[in-house]
């Protein structure tokens, strides 16, 4: 019965083939600690309180205002290259819907039709996955937060896992899964990363059986294609091909690597004209990298020093047509 009153709508409305004729562009970024510069009368975490005015980090509103337009630079950026406004963003590491909402109301996304998607999670850093999407284009069926669990025991404390379903102008229905996966810190994390994978898959599973069959799960998974196929499902994962051949979305001791992907249903593979997952190398997210060789993502702190980066990801998107 998973989800069943989200996709209830769109399973009485007659069958039709999936995303095809109209394009779709997804967008996804780790946006890197993109926490509100106010200290709250209850703080929930030493990283919520270290990105305050007041923290070690010093983090003020002017330095937040500048990380916001600096993403909304981004997304524009990205428009440009593509042709089109992202349809759909995914992004990861959010404090809080007000800072969405900062993000939507005083920079240049002011002027365009995006709504927020965001639920508050139970991690410990006090960060969230959202989705932002194009209200003019897309009707939003229902959205849920999806708590990863380990077997049979609690939820785990990490953030959740965001779905949202969406109806398309050709009257067709798709489904997306933000999914941002426990970090490799401690003696031993992957089998928290395995218990989210085998938690995503389950909800694709359920959403197929239930009527979906366009589904798209973005997210940074803190793991490479390699790692994260055994527990991948029926999905297919986009991202494999581009790390066969060196590309990856943060760089890690001079080399990159492949953690931020893109899943599509069998539907979407079978039935799209053209599917094209990229990483996006945009020149004012870049710095020179001393250490190694050539460039990587300019972080918005490198240790306690800020740097004016926004983050130590590249964005990826997602055409389907």
């Amino acid at each position: 019965m998973l989800l069943s009153l989200l996709i209830a709508g769109a399973l009485c409305r007659e069958p039709r083939p999936p995303v095809g004729e109209d394009s779709l562009l997804f967008m996804f970024w780790n946006v890197e600690n993109f926490f509100d510069w106010k200290r709250d009368t209850v703080l929930s975490s030493p990283s919520e309180e270290e990105f305050t005015s007041f923290g070690k980090r010093h983090w003020t509103k002017a330095k937040f205002q500048r990380k916001c337009h600096a993403v909304a630079k981004t997304i524009l950026w990205v428009s440009d290259k593509r042709g089109s406004l992202p349809d759909v963003i995914g992004l990861a590491e959010v404090e809080n819907r007000f800072v969405l909402e900062k993000l939507l109301s005083e920079t240049i996304l002011r002027r365009l039709d995006y709504s927020i998607i965001h639920y508050d999670s139970p991690d410990p850093r006090g960060i969230d996955v959202a989705l932002l999407y194009r209200k003019t284009k897309l009707k939003q069926l229902g959205s849920k937060q999806l708590r990863v669990y380990s077997g049979d025991g609690p939820p785990l404390l990490t953030r959740d896992i965001l779905f949202a379903g969406f109806e398309t102008p050709g009257g067709d229905s798709v489904a997306v899964i933000v999914n941002h996966h426990p970090s490799k810190y401690g003696d031993d994390s992957s089998w928290r990363r395995v218990a989210a994978m085998t938690r995503l898959s389950e909800i694709t599973d359920s959403l197929m059986a239930g009527g979906f069959r366009n589904i798209v799960a973005m997210g940074d998974f803190n793991d490479t294609p390699e790692s994260t196929k055994e527990y991948s499902g029926k999905m297919r994962n986009l991202a494999a091909p581009l790390a066969a051949k060196g590309l990856g979305t943060i760089k890690y001791s001079g080399r990159w690597e492949m953690i931020d992907m893109f899943f599509v249903s069998p539907a979407i593979v079978r039935k799209a004209s053209f599917l094209e997952m990229s990483v996006e190398t945009v020149s004012f997210l870049m710095v020179r990298d001393n250490t190694h060789s050539g460039e990587k993502p300019l972080r918005t702190y490198t240790g306690p020093r800020y740097t004016g980066g926004v983050s130590d990801h590249c964005p990826i998107t997602l055409v389907i047509r």
